[in-house]
């Protein structure tokens, strides 16, 4: 049943999800924008779950679980989360197995030079933090021709790249913008890149998805968050963990050697399209049985300790 709660407050909402006798209420916003945690704060279910709209802790009174693998969030981070996790085997990331790409433009479509090595990040922009950004000028100063291609985000963010450019001696030109276009065209450019840059501390999420999914693999740097953990789950899932890095350091040397060398990057792009799509990241029926299992098994314990207790 579909239940529309705009137009409630948090106290009626958190009333008619009690009436509606759920074991499992999952929270998909966190403290992101729209959150109205003052409802989970009322446990109007027994069993609260933190899910996909905040990767990461939110420390909010009432959710107790957050879905997760045992790459983004490892042991070790378990003492810095509120949130006990939910393990499922592999990925923690549900992804849309329906996505449809437009035809395969051409380099020229969008600018790119036709026989240049073409790194790009379509991250947001407010996910480039000064110390990547100065990565990557290094990776494009060690790659000859090479170029960077960026999500046209906003003028602001381009004019405060330029001159970074310029201080560390990159050329205006090597850095190309993309323009938003629809879904399907969106997809189908990731074809033209060679190699995709992953932003840190914030991950790329539904875009590494989404890059992968077109075939595109992608060099990211795994911190010690969830949210710094996001990409390489996704690329351990899907069969390429020597693409994951744990350093800046390691970030810029194995981008480069990579930069240096089409051949390896070619190998990556061989096996993603003849083994990507097939992989336990989009295994979609999978993550959802895991997911339903343990959903499960924390109803009924809740049920069975209702009963012990009373």
């Amino acid at each position: 049943h579909y239940h529309p709660v705009a137009g409630l407050d948090d106290t009626n909402t958190a009333r008619l999800i009690a009436a509606q006798g759920i074991d499992v209420l999952v929270d998909l916003q966190g403290l992101t924008n729209g959150a109205r945690p003052g409802i989970v704060g009322m446990r109007p279910a027994p069993v609260q779950v933190s899910y996909l709209g905040l990767p990461g802790t939110c420390a909010l009174p009432g959710v107790d679980w957050i879905i997760a693998d045992r790459f983004v969030m490892p042991p070790e981070l378990l003492p810095y989360m509120t949130e006990q996790p939910i393990y499922v085997p592999h990925c923690y990331q549900v992804s849309d197995r329906q996505r449809e790409a437009a035809p395969r433009p051409t380099r020229a479509t969008y600018g790119l030079p036709q026989d240049a090595f073409v790194f790009c990040s379509f991250n947001n922009s407010f996910k480039f933090t000064p110390a990547v950004f100065s990565a990557w000028m290094r990776i494009l100063s060690q790659v000859p021709g090479s170029v960077l291609w960026l999500l046209a985000d906003n003028e602001w963010a381009h004019a405060n790249m330029l001159p970074q450019a310029d201080a560390h001696g990159i050329a205006r030109e090597r850095l190309i913008l993309a323009p938003r276009v629809q879904p399907s065209e969106y997809l189908a450019r990731f074809q033209l890149a060679d190699l995709m840059l992953d932003t840190f501390p914030y991950n790329a999420g539904t875009t590494a998805s989404d890059a992968l999914w077109m075939g595109l693999p992608i060099v990211t740097w795994s911190g010690r968050s969830y949210i710094s953990r996001m990409a390489g789950s996704l690329l351990h899932a899907v069969g390429l963990p020597d693409l994951v890095t744990s350093s800046l350091f390691d970030y810029e040397r194995l981008a480069v050697q990579l930069g240096l060398n089409p051949l390896r990057v070619a190998s990556y792009k061989r096996f993603l399209a003849e083994y990507g799509r097939e992989s336990k990241l989009f295994d979609v029926p999978g993550l959802v049985r895991d997911i339903e299992s343990a959903f499960e098994r924390l109803a009924m314990e809740h049920r069975t300790s209702e009963r012990v207790g009373t």
